[in-house]
């Protein structure tokens, strides 16, 4: 099972709304897929009982301690894919999901302010030896300053593409109890999040590789 982990101490990042497009995206793959909540604002449990599908399943934790046996539980019932949407904080229960995750998604909106404020999560991530990439979320469609912004975040680490940009089919999307490809599949809020999901598969089934080519290396 993968576990992929939305952290940032900066609110506002769009952590919930990426999480909720990537696990709905991923489930229309044919994934097994769950999302965890760790942030008490509620955002996606908010989410899921407007939604009259049955998945994605939502769990929640408020307990660092909780986090492990989650993650153990949902791996023995075969669920492929968990993504973590946790607080706009540094706190102990982020600390626990940056070290349980596969890979972590520090979304970041393409102003000075946000890069900055990336970074205390940057320094937890680097600390705890995961993998990590940036997503510029909440973009203008066109502009210098999404071009420094990129360029800034290149500088400090891997930036997934593409770029998200600010359109209302997302926050629609979710008041609806729905992902963005549902809401509106053909729409290029839906392209987005659908190359984005691509991007990040393919990261993971990377890590994958290196796992198993390391094991076979051991074994030998």
């Amino acid at each position: 099972m993968h576990v992929l982990a939305l952290v940032t101490q900066k609110g506002g990042s769009g952590k919930s709304t990426l999480s909720v497009g990537l696990a709905v995206a991923a489930m229309q793959r044919s994934e097994r897929v769950a999302l965890i909540e760790a942030d008490a604002q509620g955002t996606i449990s908010r989410w899921k009982e407007r939604r009259e599908h049955p998945y994605p399943r939502v769990e929640r934790v408020v307990d660092p301690a909780e986090i492990e046996p989650l993650i153990a539980r949902l791996r023995a019932e075969g669920v492929w894919l968990a993504i973590i949407d946790t607080a706009a904080t540094t706190n102990s229960l982020a600390m626990r999901v940056i070290a349980c995750a596969d890979l972590c998604l520090i979304p970041a909106r393409p102003s000075p302010a946000d890069i900055e404020a990336a970074i205390p999560t940057l320094i937890a991530i680097r600390r705890l030896n995961r993998r990590f990439a940036f997503i510029l979320n909440q973009t203008p469609t066109r502009g210098g300053r999404l071009s420094e912004a990129a360029t800034s975040l290149s500088s400090l680490g891997v930036l997934a593409l593409p770029f998200v940009a600010q359109r209302n089919d997302h926050q629609d999307a979710l008041g609806a109890g729905l992902g963005v490809t549902e809401f509106a599949p053909v729409g290029k809020a839906s392209d987005e999040i659908v190359s984005l999901w691509g991007w990040i598969a393919a990261h993971l089934a990377e890590e994958s590789d290196d796992y198993g080519k390391g094991a076979l290396k051991a074994a030998c």
